[in-house]
């Protein structure tokens, strides 16, 4: 293996290995928030004010994450039917490949949105009701994870036209 590939290869095990640390600790931090709120709310009687309001945070983000993941390793759920009736590699990857085109078309046109409603959001600078915590951070992780996900999804339509035109995995 050459220099460059192994640079690369320990590269994507750093970053899978950030977001798999990442994910767990926001999924635990979110739990753990939750079982803090029904202990306290419903077992001690005493609501925790702001409580639900810096848990939203990390749940965004959470979900935002969890889908670019997903995209990361191509792992959406899908429902190609169409699978089903086709019985050569190619026509596989020109169903990908269509697949794909649609999913681009489709998420950059939500981007486009992503982009108006992150404008917005800095314009008006909203603020939570009882923290007063800017709900910017908790906003822009719509444009982030849309990009990402594009950038996944462009990634993954480009390997798809490769292995259609060479024959083989890129």
């Amino acid at each position: 293996m050459d220099d460059g590939k192994l640079t690369q290869f320990k590269w994507g095990d750093t970053m899978d290995r950030f977001v798999a640390v990442l994910l767990t600790g926001l999924i635990c931090f979110v739990a753990l928030g939750q079982f803090f709120q029904v202990i306290t709310r419903y077992v001690l009687q005493i609501p925790v004010m702001g409580l639900e309001e810096t848990m939203l945070y990390p749940t965004i983000w959470l979900y935002i994450l969890g889908a670019i993941n997903a995209s990361r390793e191509n792992t959406h759920i899908r429902a190609n039917v169409l699978e089903i009736f086709i019985s050569s590699e190619r026509a596989h990857t020109i169903l990908a490949i269509i697949g794909e085109a649609i999913s681009l078309i489709v998420g950059l046109w939500i981007l486009s949105w992503a982009w108006e409603y992150t404008q917005y959001a800095w314009r008006v600078w909203r603020e939570s009701p009882t923290l007063y915590i800017p709900t910017f951070y908790s906003d822009v992780a719509l444009l982030v994870g849309v990009t990402l996900m594009m950038a996944y999804t462009a990634s993954h339509l480009v390997r798809h036209v490769l292995i259609l035109k060479n024959g083989t995995s890129a």
